[in-house]
Parts: C-alpha cells; structure tokens; sequence
C-alpha cells in the first residue's frame, strides 16, 4: 500500500478531517464498480434466464401426437397459471412503488422534495469536508467520531431505500441500471457503507451527487411553482450549467490532491476546492489568467477533455440564460389592481388608433368619474407609437401581453374583479365574419373564466350577433352589450332617410366633446358648436322628483337645473322596468329609485338632478350653486324603495353606455294577420308588385307587423320575383322613395341591408 509523501498516520488538520498514512481509496472505488457490474450481471442474466425458459416452453409445445399435444397442452395451462400468478404479483408491487414516488400523490410530492432536500444536503457535506482536505483525500477520523459521515450514511440509506422502490417501479430494468441518476447512486451510495467497515473515507466521487440539482425544475412543477415555459427553461439551464461546473472542480480537486499514481503521489498539487470553482469557470469561459493550473497528469488529462465539453455548454447556455434575463418584457407581468379603484379590460383590436379614439371619450374630462385605470391586453408587443400613448397616459392605461384566449392571462389581467370587458373590432379587416368570429371565441372564454364579468363587443356583421345568444353566460340584465358598426351605419342612413339631419344629431350626441370657447355669440356655428358638446348621461332622481309626472320633470330639470330630460325608466303593473322615451300624458310618474336619461354637457350638471332639493334649492338662480344638503336622502342606495340592485352592480356612474336595455314593448295595437289585397298593377307587374293608396281606403292592404309589433311584414318573396327590368320599372309609377346604390361584386361580403331596411319600416307608420 502507498504512503502518503507528506502526512503522517493519524495527523489531524481539524476537527474535521486527519490525514491518512494508507491509501485505500482502490476499495471505495471497487465498491462502486461492483454495485454497478454486480447490478448490470444481474439484470442480464435475468433477461437470460427469462428469454431460455421462454424458448423452452415453445419448444415443448410441439408435440406430434395426440397426448403429446394434450399433455402440452395441460402443461401450457398450468404454466399459464403459474405465470399468471406471477404477473399479478409482479404487476401489485410494480404499481405500489409507482404511486409511492408519483409526483400526482401527495406522498410521491413529498418523497421528491426529500430526496431533492437530502441530495443538496449531502453535497453541501461533500463540499465543506472538500475545503478542509488540501493536499489530500482522505480521511481517517474515526467513524464513530465523525457527525459529519454518520450524517451522510443516514442520508444514503434513504437514497439506498428511494433506489430500490425506483428499480421496482421501472418498466426496462436494464435502462433504469444505465441512466444517469443511478449512476449518482453507484458513486456515492456504496462507500458510504465501506466507510464504516474501514474506518476511513474517501472524497472520491461524492461530487457527482450534485447531478440531483438537474431535478429542481421538476420538483418546482410538482409544487406548481413553475408554470412557465420559459422559466422552466431558464431554471433547466442554470441547473445543468452548476452541475457541470461542481463536477469539473470536483474532478480537479481530486486528481491535484491525489496525485499521480505513476510518480508514487509525490507531486501532489494541494489546492483549496474554491480554487477548483475558481479555476474551472474561467477554465469554461477560456479566459485562463494562469494563477491557478493543473500539475499532475491526470489533472491536465481531465482538463482537456472538460474544456471541450463545458465550452460548449457554457458558449450556448449562457447567452440564451442572458437573453431570458435581459428580455423579460416589461408587458409580461401581472396587473397589480389597486384598492378602490376600478378598470376595465380591453382586448381585440387593440392598436394606437383605436385606443387613442377609445380614451379621448372614456377619459373625457366632462364624465364625473374618470379614475378608472384602461387595462389593454394583446398578443403582440406595442409598437413605438403605442408606447408613446402609454407615456401620455400614464396612470390611466397599462398593456399586457397575453390573450383572454388563455385563463392565466385573464388572472393577470384581474378579468373577474374588473368593471367590464371591451372587446373591439377591426373595422378594416378584409374577412369580417372571421373578425366577428375571433372576438365572440373571447366573449366566451370571458364568460368560461368569469361568468359575471360584464362584456361589451363590437361586431362587423348583423347576422354574427345571434351567436351570442347562443353562449349561456351571456345576460343582457348583467350589462352585456353588442354592438354592430354594420347595424349603427346602416341604421342611421335608415334614420337620416326619414328625418335628414338624424345621423348628425345621433353622432353629437354619442362622442365626447368639450363646450366650446369660440365667441361667436349669436350665430349658428356657435350654437351648432354647443350642441355638439352635449351628451346622454344617465341618473338617478331625488326625492324631489318623487311623484311628478314626466312633462313636470322635465320642465324642473330644463328650467332649475339646465339640462333636458328625455327618457326615464318607467315601471309597468308587473313590476319590470322598460325604457320609456318622452312618455305622453299622466302615465309616467317618477318614483323612489327611479332612472333618468339626460343631454347635458357633462355630468357634473346631470348630476343636479340627483342632488335637488325641492325645499334647499328652489330659490336658486344659477344651478350650478346646487350642493348636497343635510336633508338629502341617498335614493340610489340598496336599501332603497324600487332600487335595482342588479342593475347597479354593472352600472358606470357617468357612461353614457351604461344604458340598460329596455324590454321589448308589443305595440297595442298590433293587428291580426290577414290576407293581402290584390294589387292594381297591370299586366305581370301588377301581380308581382303592389302600392299602397293612402286615398282610396277600399284600395289599402291589410296591415301586418312582425311578432314584436315594432315593424311592418310582408310574406316572403323570391329575389327573382323582386328584381325590376328597366322597361318593368318605368311603369310603377314610384314615390316618395329611396334609392339604394350598392358597389359590388360577387366576392364582396354581405353588408345586411336587413339593418337598413327595419329602421324604414316601424310600426308607427300607418
């Protein structure tokens, strides 16, 4: 047996650790290549054995005669059994041990984290022992006397223990003894043991346990820590890049302080295991300063292997680790929702243009309540001009990344706590029904994540909105509103047809504008400007209003309060609230709790009529000198009479588009269905076409209205029977008619001429 050149026997460097006259490091490592050898013998000569018995059976199955082949076959049926005895006895402990270390069960999650707990524990003895034993690897402490290896024995039972349910568990034995987090066990497992029998250990191969860092990432997954792909692989390549590291200083101080074998030990280069650390990294990144480098043979041997092997990993590893750090986006977060505050999630078409449109009317400074923070969520990275607008709007308006498409996303955003979800359109999109499409599929993932959350969404196409009906969590009562560019257009030519102007008067009254400063006093732009800069907002009335008739109403409100009331919203005997729209007669009284809807140029003067006092603020001359008064009474409250509580969980204060729809009203006077007149054209054209008489009674069809009574019916027609030839057309004698002029071709998408035909068509004309 060698000796050590510069140690004596029994010598003691610390508490620790103590030199060792006797080498026996051969028979550590001798341990390791048994179990390893040992294991792999053992499990090819049960493959072996199996595959012979196999054979033999078949061959014995051949028989040529009767009772040969009956006697084979009582055999095969008692082999059969046999065997099947064995499969399911085999298959009950097979699957015990794979629930025991499933990661699915809370006893496999928390076996996992131990043996991960352990391993980093057992490397850290590995190391700190590591810094004591420079200039050799062995050490002779007792033992019986050493906290340290007794520690480190307790710890190898448990992985000697995990090892063998693993071994059950596995499903190819001979793949399981060859991977790599065996191999772990072969190096570190068996000299533990031999550790007690000789009373010495050996550094040897412990570092390998660090190997078991690999594994932070799955366990992190088991405890759903990690969700990410991203993070998982930023945490795969920073485990990997600090197993190859130990491992390469692990080697390094094992070859420098054993010394050559061929030169008896005698240049042994005794050097600390952080200077190991020291020298591999700089080893891995090429730098090489040269205070520290390899003096014994197998040290330089080992060296210009690794270099080739952790170059590569360190060339590739490390850039992409940089990259995952540096380019983490500033829109990847969570929004963080501030306690009182309100917001309300954007997604769909969200670009600079549609946003910066959305804002100038959300943000306005005439609505009451402006704090409300605009959370926009996207797939794509905002450009240039985006950020700019997130500048301008600082603290008003935040961006994500992500899609509602995905819940995790919709957590991020804080979908179910928001005040509601807009989902905008692109209203150039060549292909509108697959616009239309894609933000109905984030309706009803919306609705899948929060039932309850409000959605507002824009749509190309009329014939697209039935769709929604379709979705369960889709509630009107809830303030879920639909609203079709295709419809509003098509609708207001309708209106601007039968009162020109209307178009104009609708588009005022629905954007935000600020009252003008211009002093043209007197004229018509001036006028034109003021009224451009009026709005509908919606309240509530006091008390004061309690009992007053709708023409008394609003004449209080026109003259005390400088602003014009136009609709409220009336109760029927049943109890159900509609939208009545200038109401005639006596038939409309305004009650406790009762809903207004007002054009005024912001809402701080609507909000007059909320706060009016009949017995504070009759003698008032300017209203804007109306205040809160000791007698007012909150009518809005929830414990107030005839108060919708419902109404008011999804209601904005101050957004005009928080107008609750109103139930379809049947028109009293709906009119059976009966049989049509024979029309008076001549010829083909006189079957095919009719005309309405307003002068001759006994030539006036039968009215008919469709099954809500708010529009005129007529039977159904084929497009051939309605198409004019130019000769057919001249002898209609046609009136007081529109004339629609549609550019297209036969690509062109539908653009629903139903929207503009209904507006022409209400039951108010007789």
């Amino acid at each position: 047996m060698a000796t050590t050149p510069a140690s004596t026997a029994g010598s003691t460097t610390s508490g620790v650790v103590a030199a060792c006259s006797t080498r026996l490091w051969y028979i550590h490592l001798a341990s390791t290549a048994i179990a390893f050898i040992g294991g792999l013998l053992l499990v090819l000569l049960v493959r072996l054995v199996g595959w012979l018995v196999k054979r033999i059976r078949r061959s014995s199955q051949g028989g040529s005669t009767e009772i040969g082949k009956d006697a084979a076959m009582v055999a095969k049926g008692n082999g059969q059994t046999i065997e099947g005895d064995r499969i399911d006895w085999t298959a009950e402990v097979k699957e015990w041990a794979n629930e025991l270390i499933s990661a699915q069960s809370i006893t496999g999650r928390i076996l996992v984290v131990l043996i991960f707990s352990l391993s980093v524990s057992s490397l850290g003895i590995y190391i700190y022992e590591a810094t004591f034993l420079v200039g050799f690897v062995e050490n002779c402490v007792p033992w019986s006397q050493s906290v340290l290896n007794q520690v480190d024995l307790a710890f190898n039972i448990v992985f000697l223990i995990y090892f063998c349910i693993r071994f059950l568990a596995a499903q190819d034995k001979l793949w399981f003894w060859l991977e790599i987090y065996s191999i772990v066990d072969y190096c570190t497992v068996p000299p533990a043991f031999v550790n007690i029998y000789l009373n010495q250990s050996w550094l040897g191969l412990r570092f390998i346990r660090c190997l078991r860092i690999m594994t932070l990432p799955d366990v992190l997954q088991y405890l759903s820590v990690l969700k990410s792909g991203t993070v998982i692989r930023f945490f795969q390549m920073v485990t990997t890049f600090l197993s190859v590291w130990v491992i390469g200083a692990g080697i390094t101080h094992l070859c420098e302080n054993s010394g050559d074998p061929q030169y008896e030990y005698s240049n042994v280069n005794g050097i600390t295991f952080g200077n190991c650390m020291y020298f591999t990294i700089v080893t891995m990144s090429t730098v090489g300063f040269g205070d520290y480098s390899p003096k014994t043979d197998w040290g330089k041997f080992f060296i210009s292997f690794y270099i080739m092997v952790a170059l590569g990993i360190f060339a590739s590893f490390i850039p992409e680790i940089a990259e995952i750090i540096t380019s983490r986006s500033p829109y990847a977060g969570r929004y963080k929702k501030e306690h009182g505050r309100r917001h309300v999630v954007v997604c769909g078409a969200v670009t600079k243009e549609s946003i910066e449109s959305f804002l100038e009317d959300f943000l306005h400074e005439d609505r009451e309540d402006t704090d409300v923070e605009v959370v926009c969520i996207n797939k794509k990275a905002p450009s240039l001009e985006f950020q700019s607008l997130l500048k301008r709007n600082f603290g008003h308006l935040v961006y994500f990344i992500g899609s509602v498409l995905n819940p995790t996303d919709c957590q991020r955003v804080c979908l179910e706590s928001s005040a509601a979800a807009i989902i905008l359109c692109n209203k150039y999109d060549e292909d509108p029904d697959a616009e239309d499409a894609s933000n109905i599929m984030r309706v009803i993932s919306i609705k899948n994540v929060s039932p309850k959350t409000r959605c507002i969404i824009q749509l190309l196409q009329y014939h697209n909105k039935g769709y929604l009906l379709n979705i369960p969590n889709w509630d009107w009562r809830l303030g879920d509103e639909c609203l079709c560019v295709a419809e509003m257009k098509q609708g207001f030519l309708a209106q601007s047809c039968l009162a020109p102007g209307f178009s104009t008067l609708m588009a005022n009254l629905f954007s935000t504008r600020a009252m003008s400063d211009s002093h043209l006093i007197g004229s018509w732009e001036k006028d034109y400007q003021d009224g451009s800069a009026m709005e509908i907002y919606s309240e509530y009335f006091s008390d004061s209003f309690v009992g007053m008739t709708f023409q008394e109403a609003v004449m209080l409100c026109y003259n005390k309060l400088r602003v014009i009331l136009f609709a409220i919203e009336a109760k029927n005997s049943e109890g159900d609230r509609f939208l009545s729209i200038n109401p005639p007669g006596r038939s409309a009284i305004i009650y406790n709790g009762c809903h207004g809807f007002f054009v005024a140029d912001s809402q701080e003067e609507v909000r007059r009529a909320y706060l009016y006092c009949n017995r504070c603020h009759r003698d008032l001359a300017d209203p804007r000198q109306i205040r809160k008064c000791s007698c007012q009474t909150e009518v809005s409250g929830p414990e107030s009479p005839g108060h919708d509580g419902a109404h008011e969980v999804t209601r904005l204060r101050g957004n005009s588009a928080n107008v609750r729809r109103p139930e379809i009203q049947v028109a009293s006077r709906k009119k059976v269905l009966a049989a049509v007149q024979e029309t008076e054209f001549g010829a083909d054209e006189q079957q095919r076409y009719g005309e309405y008489s307003g002068d001759d009674p006994s030539k006036q069809s039968t009215e008919y209205f469709d099954l809500t009574g708010m529009f005129h019916w007529c039977p159904e027609r084929n497009f051939e029977d309605v198409m004019l030839k130019p000769g057919s057309a001249a002898r209609l004698n046609l009136r007081e008619h529109y004339i629609v002029i549609v550019f297209a071709d036969s690509d062109s998408h539908l653009i629903g001429l139903r929207s503009f035909v209904m507006p022409l068509r209400p039951a108010t004309f007789i």
